[in-house]
């Protein structure tokens, strides 16, 4: 079974948006300037950046643009490629960028994807390295 292990919310003004998170939640921020991206973790992390408890997940933030206008959650799976296969024959769509790339390499932590639900819901897609 694949699990939700990260959410992401699309900002228009990002800062403002950190700011709000921080200030109702808590949440610790950890702004990515190289990679456009706002890491929010929602509780204790180990070494690994990764939950010590059970029971949450973190997430991260980034500047609203198409397609993602609207949170997204984010499914860990085992392999991109057969999970793309799995959601186009199921009806879905996989979102690819202008150079028609659906992976985008996360480090050397792994890679991420997009794709289109039945309901036109934007999800995410995790492969670890």
């Amino acid at each position: 079974m694949d699990k939700v292990v990260h959410f992401e919310i699309p900002s228009d003004d990002v800062e403002r948006a950190q700011k709000f998170y921080q200030s109702c939640f808590g949440w610790q921020i950890q702004s990515i300037p190289e990679m456009k991206y706002t890491i929010m973790r929602t509780g204790p992390v180990d070494e690994k950046m990764m939950p010590q408890e059970q029971g949450f997940i973190n997430g991260g933030m980034f500047k609203r643009s198409s397609p993602v206008k609207s949170p997204v959650i984010t499914i860990s799976v085992e392999n991109l490629d057969d999970t793309f296969k799995k959601i186009e024959g199921a009806g879905g769509k996989i979102q690819r960028d202008a150079k028609g790339e659906a992976k985008l390499k996360v480090g050397d932590m792994g890679w991420a994807a997009y794709f289109e639900d039945t309901e036109g819901n934007i999800m995410g897609f995790w492969q670890s390295a």
